[in-house]
């Protein structure tokens, strides 16, 4: 299965995917999500200052507004369009 970047505070999305057989990683520096398949942040803090920088070429999912279940719909949908 994928590997799958969750920010600390998403701890029902955490369990959400590691029940669908996802490894995931907890996303604490950015290098953690280097390698990752894809990320789930809470987009709290998304890009406040203005400034990106890549870390990861995987897809970034905002859970802002969205429950465990659309969350894990998402990263599915997103992993299963990447190549692999």
């Amino acid at each position: 299965m994928a590997k799958i970047g969750v920010e600390q505070s998403l701890t029902d999305v955490q369990q959400a995917l590691e029940a669908r057989g996802h490894q995931v990683v907890q996303l604490q520096q950015e290098q953690d999500a280097a390698d990752c398949d894809c990320c789930v942040i809470t987009g709290q803090d998304e890009n406040m200052m203005g400034m990106q920088d890549t870390v990861t070429k995987g897809s970034v999912i905002s859970a802002q507004g969205l429950n465990a279940e659309q969350i894990c719909e998402q990263v599915e949908s997103r992993v299963n369009q990447s190549p692999q």
